[in-house]
């Protein structure tokens, strides 16, 4: 008897991932925000408004709920986020929560697909926005770095109205722009990785030099019998006329202050320039806060 040898139906190959320089050509259609507080949050309902497949993740249970409840897909961890991400969004508090982020257990670097944007939209040292790259120079995931700091704060964000400052890669940025725009009327690209950071700063030294002259000026009126508010309206018809005074920023809670110029000055200091008045300020804004009984920044653990 011949024995017939019945061959299996060969397997179909699995289908193959698309490599970084694929991904780096299709259009962003999914965005993960990794910190869904008073400013990521606001990302996430314009994002799936305009379409996009928006994931998120918080590590408040309370912040991330309030993202469901606008679209925002919830998962367990940044590396998760990344996993279902074209460009992913870190809008944290400090440098080293930005590294938690990227770097942790489960962290970004751990789930991202090939060729993702990481942007960095936290307020971080320009120092350590260059460093990236380096740091995952081995990675065969090809992550693009562009650094994407915010200004005008809170309430710009929940009204779509931020002003974004960009750094990194000019086509990678470009990329990203019809998502950024969901949640940006004004996008300025300033130059290469970290000049985003750097114009971020910037910003922060003038509103916080403003914040402490409005508030001493004011002050001296209100020592000398004048009432501060029909003042206040007056000087914003005069030379005297500010952003801070305008939108009477120094009754605001101001919990990033002592930060912001915390990271001006180690800057200045390795760029060996001397900025006398921003170790003024930061003394300042630091008693306006002891005042109003205002706590002093600290990243979560």
């Amino acid at each position: 008897m011949i024995k017939q040898t019945i061959k299996k139906p060969a397997q179909a190959p699995a289908p193959a991932r698309p490599s970084a320089k694929a991904a780096a050509k299709r259009p962003l259609k999914s965005v993960g925000i990794i910190g869904l507080g008073k400013m990521g949050l606001p990302f996430a309902r314009p994002l799936a408004h305009k379409g996009f497949d928006v994931t998120g993740f918080d590590v408040n249970p309370a912040a991330a709920a309030k993202a469901r409840a606008v679209g925002t897909k919830i998962v367990r961890s940044p590396a998760q986020v990344a996993a279902a991400s074209d460009l992913v969004i870190v809008i944290v508090g400090f440098d080293s929560e930005v590294n938690e982020a990227l770097f942790g257990p489960k962290g970004i670097m751990e789930g991202a697909r090939p060729g993702p944007i990481v942007a960095i939209g936290s307020t971080i040292s320009p120092s350590t926005m260059r460093d990236l790259p380096e740091r995952t120079a081995c990675s065969r995931k090809r992550v693009t770095f562009i650094d994407a700091p915010l200004c005008r704060g809170e309430p710009a964000a929940e009204a779509g109205d931020l002003l974004l400052l960009g750094g990194g890669d000019k086509a990678a940025f470009e990329r990203c722009r019809p998502a950024f725009e969901t949640f940006a009327s004004a996008i300025h690209y300033l130059g290469g990785l970290g000049a985003g950071q750097v114009g971020k700063m910037v910003n922060n030294l003038i509103l916080w030099a403003c914040i402490s002259a409005n508030d001493e000026g004011l002050k001296l009126a209100g020592a000398l019998g004048i009432e501060q508010e029909p003042l206040r309206q007056a000087l914003l018809e005069s030379s005297a006329r500010n952003w801070a005074l305008e939108m009477h920023l120094v009754d605001l809670p101001m919990p990033w202050a002592e930060k912001d110029m915390s990271l001006v000055l180690h800057e200045a200091d390795d760029a060996r320039v001397s900025l006398p008045l921003c170790g003024v300020i930061k003394e300042v804004i630091k008693g306006i806060k002891i005042e109003r009984g205002q706590p002093y920044p600290r990243a979560k653990r």
